[in-house]
């Protein structure tokens, strides 16, 4: 294999440092990695199979010792990128910004006013989702402060410009980044971005608006909900900071089983044990939807067990309101576990007919 200079295509001495290799090297991945819009992948392999032999002590000495690539080559996969390792020693660096930079993005933080979202579970029968219910349930989150209105100022105060950002509710903050300076305007961390602060903080929040407490919030549920489905309670989560966005409140619904029925989707499965007597002649029995209301059931003659039988309607109310699943019922033929005299003659006398 011809021999290959590494150290040209990574642009750096014979005498370089591993520290100023690993740098060239980074530089060099970041302009050609393929998933950039002018990248190129065979100069970003190229740059990876220098890398890997002249970041290793002993592969960099065979190779100024003999400058063969012969075994080196790799060109298969690329060598991780610890970004973090390579930004030490570069203060107040950050690669969210610089990815934002690259987007053409100015960098915007999250509201740091809105409160937290609040995620819960309630247990509910099978039974009851048969309609539409209300549960209560009680929460220890923030709530606006009542002194205050959630303004954070105290009561007879008012309100004063930021000091920090003159009012503007943004600061100008200065990144670096292994591309130079990057000025980028972001949210002024003093006043959350409203441009004023309090003049006089509220005694009882303490200037938050709000605090923490407890509050019992009503759940809506409609028919038909089923396992693991979730509810939005909007506005009902924590409450925001200084009068800012409250957050919102989930519901995840957990449907307990049931003993006597299983749920397939909207659809309800119950198994009908009957009688010998009852599968050869057929018979027209009582059977307890999941309402607990009777049902007459009409079993029809020599009915075989694992028989299935539907009823309409009779399963779960669907999730939109209209229509409704079916009940479906499984026939299990018993076998009699214990006989009389007569009952045993009569058994015989059926043997011996073929029966």
């Amino acid at each position: 294999m011809a021999s290959k200079d590494y150290y040209k295509i990574l642009g750096v001495e014979k005498s370089a440092t591993q520290e100023e290799i690993k740098k060239a090297y980074y530089k060099l991945a970041h302009k050609f990695h393929p998933d950039k819009k002018d990248g190129d992948e065979h100069k970003f392999k190229e740059i990876n199979e220098a890398y890997q032999v002249l970041s290793d002590k002993s592969k960099r000495a065979q190779y100024d010792q003999f400058g063969n690539t012969q075994g080196f080559s790799s060109g298969q996969g690329y060598t991780h990128v610890n970004w973090q390792d390579f930004a030490s020693g570069m203060p107040d660096f950050d690669f969210e910004d610089l990815f934002n930079i690259f987007q053409g993005r100015t960098s915007q933080r999250r509201d740091t006013r809105k409160g937290n979202d609040i995620e819960v579970e309630i247990i509910i029968s099978l039974a009851s989702v048969l309609e539409n219910q209300t549960k209560q349930i009680k929460l220890n989150k923030y709530v606006s402060c009542s002194r205050c209105a959630g303004s954070g100022v105290e009561p007879g105060a008012s309100f004063k410009t930021c000091p920090t950002c003159q009012g503007k509710g943004r600061v100008e903050e200065i990144k670096r980044t292994i591309l130079g300076s990057f000025a980028q305007v972001k949210v002024c961390p003093e006043c959350s971005g409203q441009g004023t602060i309090p003049e006089k903080e509220c005694n009882v929040c303490q200037g938050e608006g709000r605090i923490r407490s407890e509050e019992i919030v009503s759940i809506k549920i409609p028919q038909g909900i089923d396992t693991n489905q979730v509810l939005r309670v909007k506005g009902k989560g924590d409450a925001g900071r200084k009068g800012g966005e409250p957050g919102d409140l989930y519901v995840r619904i957990i449907v307990e089983k049931d003993s006597n029925f299983e749920r397939r989707g909207d659809d309800l499965f119950m198994i009908l044990p009957i009688t010998m007597s009852q599968a050869v002649l057929g018979d027209k029995v009582k059977v307890k939807t999941l309402e607990k209301k009777e049902i007459f059931v009409k079993i029809p003659s020599s009915v075989q067990t694992g028989k299935i039988l539907k009823v309409s309607n009779k399963g779960i109310p669907h999730f939109s309101g209209f229509g409704r699943g079916d009940l479906y019922i499984e026939i299990i033929v018993e076998t009699p576990q214990k006989l009389t005299r007569e009952q045993k003659e009569l058994f015989k006398k059926l043997k011996k007919e073929g029966l």
